[in-house]
């Protein structure tokens, strides 16, 4: 990478993501919120408010996920953009040689582009934003379906 525009599209990235990170702690609050109250009530809750809770729950993991990976994002945009990440190509072999990506077929040097990279993360985020809303309305759900007395 030594175009000044794609240094500043990673940074500009990186700092999304670092600021959207507190949308996976909001999601990570009511998977413990949530948890805890199955824990201490699930007796006394209503089996709509039961699986509710319980829904969050189980969403909880797949917002875990996709936490860690946007996480991950961040740390390899931000290297990108401070130069730490000498080149896309590099960055390739490096997560090849970690197994976190499918070496590229010996014949071809198949290096991702740029704006592949940049779509595939803001898609997660997207999606990773989905989740947290749907546990947020499930929480609500649960909550307005409990018995209060």
């Amino acid at each position: 990478m030594t175009d000044d525009t794609d240094r500043t599209t990673c940074a500009a990235l990186a700092g999304l993501l670092r600021a959207i990170a507190l949308l996976g702690l909001w999601g990570f609050a009511l998977t413990c919120i949530s948890a805890l109250v199955l824990a201490l009530t699930l007796r006394s809750l209503s089996t709509t408010a039961t699986m509710g809770f319980g829904a969050v729950v189980i969403l909880g993991a797949l917002e875990r996920y996709f936490a860690f990976r946007l996480r991950f994002d961040e740390a390899l945009f931000d290297g990108l953009a401070r130069n730490t990440v000498a080149s896309l190509e590099a960055l390739d072999k490096a997560l090849s040689t970690l197994g976190l990506r499918e070496p590229p077929p010996s014949q071809h040097n198949t290096t991702r582009p740029l704006d592949d990279r940049v779509q595939g993360t803001r898609q997660l985020m997207q999606r990773h934003a989905i989740v947290v809303a749907c546990q947020s309305a499930l929480f609500l759900l649960a909550l307005m379906t409990q018995d209060l007395s």
